[in-house]
């Protein structure tokens, strides 16, 4: 697209012309090198209140190719602005015509075919609402995306030579949002109708961007045969003569040097989904040369966001040759490609009709290693998938609170990591294509040294596997699993070693949700069976667990929603025999923090907030804030219009605990908006967001969330359960309890009141478990006593 309206323009210069009539905006985004974009265009606005569309337009291209999702959006609502002021004119006419005035005469000339000063005055608009519809669609906002690339059609020009160009560009990213959002059928009669453009003289220039974008929609539904059909019977991937000329001159007039520097940026997606088609017809011969050629492109290794997908279909290549070490080299390479980009929330494949899932590479490779028996290898990689998956779902969120001492430092460190990654990715790269370790942006090593819990968020980190063996007590053994629809691996760390088994996948998310249904009727025995199921599936099989005492659970996929401890085989209940705690991953164990020594009062409780809908009061949860507050010295409750997120940012970082006793939202399209409900003031909206909780500091010994489904998150890939526990570990907390459905009312009231008697022993997972079956005594269905997961420290 970034050439769209330029090349055009370009082709009816003189091939003599030189780099110095062309701004350099303009050359360096044609060349690609959109870091160098924006630092430009950033420099020439820094004191403008009103820039030129000439400015932003370059500029917006420039951060959508970066990633740079909190400045994209301003930037178009900037463009927005000067379209509504009328100011739509590119000006870049009248600096060619002070650079060359016949240079600028010959371009207007040539309005015949390109429209001249008119086309670059009637392409902002469309162009900007092209931007949009592209960067939605990377988000995965596809109803946005679709509305987007609307208003584009209709702020096509009438002009003839306009007109069917940007019906092109609209129809191709209208059927990719249509086709991704699940619309298939909508998506087709979009194709049809970009099938039907007549790309006859003087359009021929039409054909490659007209086919490319067919092929994008029958890619995004998934129908590679006939997205293949199209390279056998259109051979799309060629340009023709008026377009290659146009190429060439636009190569020379944009100082690139050569033809191939400036096509290969618009053919490798082209050439990419010709490979990936012929792979996924099966033609394996042709697919695995034309692979190869990419990824000998230089173009090919700077574009890590299709370069990781090459990398991946190549191993999937090697490994249907049975060509293991190939395979498994291929997909840690991709894994490097993957691992280099912070702020890649989705992948630019997105935008080319195919869903690159980076999750699907390091599922393959955990495979792969496990089946080759190197499982300490295989470990690794799965804590970096979870890693990645939560790195990708914070891409956007800049706003982190810092615990260091030095915090104004560490957020200085966290925006030039920012800027240096984005600058290390727009240079050229080695000729593996993955740049080392040791070539990692300095400010990225540093914030890593300085903030480890903060670069864990924005980098891919994973603790080595001895440092983690060594965080794990004599009497516990860590039980990490990874689960994906077609398997499940379970890993078993101790002291001793580690040791790993595949365990059964078919059918385990129908007997998660099964039991988590019965478990949740608090009547009758239909739970007993399905947990006496899954018990022999998930933890019979675990080697080196019965002489454990703990366990300490990282659960994955459907497994978070498990009530670990209502398994159960003939000797009894998983509570029975183990104590429990939980953690999202098994690095988190270096973030823990240790429980800190007096200076602080007890417990801060807050309880049945006014919501504003009788419905919503829960009478025993104020009882049990009350309560509560009596069994721990200096401790205060707030109840009603009290138990606002205003008095918790005001009193919160001065209590040991804190204790909510309210409701929970859980919100699974967009995790980071799970929220916990308190009371509305006029400083506050009432909701304690998963993202709020990234930008504070409580540094609590326990958060206890006694709400419903407070420990329910997103599944997603990865590190799935991105929710409130996550969320209050990274704001500090040492521990977190909180409950895996709707709980009984009264009963959490009785079982809470207990724990917090237990906790005088000073471990917080006994003081768990002491309560749980107390609890049980009186109440013994499940459903009142195994909703409850200790994520965190056990002390």
């Amino acid at each position: 697209m970034r050439k769209l309206a330029l090349a055009a323009l370009l082709a009816v210069l003189p091939a003599t012309a030189t780099a110095q009539i062309m701004p350099d905006r303009i050359r360096l985004m044609l060349s690609g090198r959109y870091a160098e974009v924006e630092k430009l265009v950033e420099k020439e606005i820094a004191s403008d209140p009103k820039p030129k569309s000439a400015q932003l337009l370059p500029l917006c291209l420039a951060y959508g190719k970066l990633k740079r999702y909190n400045k994209i959006f301003p930037c178009l609502d900037r463009l927005d602005d000067n379209i509504r002021a009328g100011d739509t004119a590119m000006n870049d006419l009248e600096e060619m015509h002070r650079n060359s005035p016949l240079l600028a005469g010959l371009a207007r000339l040539g309005s015949a075919f390109v429209g001249g000063e008119e086309m670059l005055k009637s392409t902002v608009v469309p162009f900007a609402r092209l931007i949009r519809a592209e960067t939605y669609t990377e988000l995965r906002e596809y109803d946005k995306a679709i509305a987007a690339a609307q208003e584009a059609f209709k702020a096509i020009p009438s002009r003839w030579n306009e007109e069917r160009m940007f019906r092109v560009y609209a129809l191709a990213a209208l059927g990719v949002a249509q086709a991704l959002s699940g619309r298939g059928a909508e998506a087709e009669k979009t194709s049809a109708a970009l099938e039907a453009i007549g790309t006859e003289y003087p359009h021929g220039g039409l054909k490659q961007p007209k086919w490319l974008g067919v092929v994008r929609i029958h890619a995004a539904l998934g129908n590679f045969k006939k997205a293949h059909q199209v390279f056998v019977d259109e051979d799309p991937d060629s340009h023709g003569f008026f377009m290659s000329f146009a190429y060439a001159v636009g190569g020379a007039v944009a100082g690139l040097g050569t033809d191939e520097s400036f096509t290969a940026w618009t053919d490798l997606p082209l050439l990419f989904l010709k490979h990936k088609t012929e792979l996924e017809v099966g033609k394996l011969k042709e697919a695995k040369e034309g692979f190869d050629r990419l990824l000998a492109k230089r173009e090919a290794r700077e574009n890590g966001e299709i370069y990781w997908v090459l990398l991946y279909d190549r191993g999937r290549i090697a490994a249907r040759e049975a060509d293991w070490a190939k395979a498994i080299e291929l997909w840690q390479r991709a894994i490097e490609v993957i691992e280099e980009q912070r702020s890649t929330i989705n992948t630019e494949a997105s935008k080319i009709g195919f869903v690159g899932d980076k999750q699907d590479v390091y599922r393959t490779l955990v495979a792969a290693l496990f089946a080759q028996g190197r499982h300490a290898d295989a470990f690794d990689y799965v804590e970096r998938s979870k890693a990645r998956a939560l790195v990708d779902l914070l891409a956007a969120k800049k706003d982190f609170a810092v615990a260091a001492p030095n915090a104004e430092e560490v957020r200085k460190l966290l925006a030039s990591a920012e800027q240096q990654e984005v600058e290390a990715r727009a240079q050229v790269a080695d000729a593996s294509g993955v740049r080392s370790s040791e070539a990692k942006p300095a400010a990225v090593r540093t914030l890593q040294e300085q903030a480890p819990d903060l670069a864990s968020l924005v980098s891919v980190t994973s603790a080595p596997l001895a440092e983690i063996q060594g965080r794990i007590p004599e009497d516990e053994a860590l039980v990490e699993y990874y689960y994906d629809e077609q398997a499940l691996y379970a890993f078993v760390l101790a002291r001793e070693g580690l040791q790993a088994v595949k365990l059964d996948a078919q059918g385990l998310a129908g007997d998660v949700r099964a039991l988590r249904k019965a478990v949740e009727l608090p009547v009758g025995a239909e739970h007993e069976a399905l947990a006496r199921k899954l018990h022999a599936r998930l933890v019979q099989p675990l080697p080196g667990i019965e002489a454990k005492k703990k366990l300490l659970i990282v659960a994955h996929g459907v497994l978070h929603y498990l009530p670990f401890a209502a398994l159960r085989d003939d000797a009894g209940y998983l509570l029975d025999r183990y104590s429990l705690r939980f953690l999202p991953s098994a690095s988190v164990l270096r973030f823990l923090r240790p429980p800190q020594e007096g200076g602080r009062a007890g417990i801060l409780a807050l309880g049945n907030p006014d919501l504003g809908d009788p419905k919503m009061d829960l009478r025993f949860a104020q009882d049990e804030a009350l309560a509560i507050v009596q069994k721990v010295p200096q401790s205060r409750a707030l109840v009603r219009k009290e138990a606002s997120e205003s008095a918790l940012r005001q009193f919160g970082a001065g209590f040991s605990y804190l204790h909510f006793a309210t409701h929970g939202e859980f919100n699974a399209e967009a995790p980071l908006q799970s929220a916990l409900l308190l009371a509305k003031d006029e400083r506050s909206d009432g909701l304690l967001t998963v993202s709020k909780l990234y930008s504070m500091r409580f540094n609590a010994d326990l958060v206890t969330l006694s709400a419903c489904e407070t420990a329910l998150g997103r599944i997603a890939s990865g590190d799935d359960v991105v929710g409130l526990t996550r969320g209050f570990l990274y704001a500090g907390a040492s521990t977190v309890v909180a409950s895996l459905w709707k709980v009984d009312d009264q009963g959490t009231a009785a079982l809470m009141t207990r724990f917090y008697e237990e906790l005088r022993s000073g471990d917080k997972r006994e003081a768990l478990r002491a309560a749980q079956l107390a609890t049980r005594e009186k109440f013994p269905h499940p459903f009142f006593w195994a909703a409850f997961q200790l994520t965190g420290a056990a002390r």
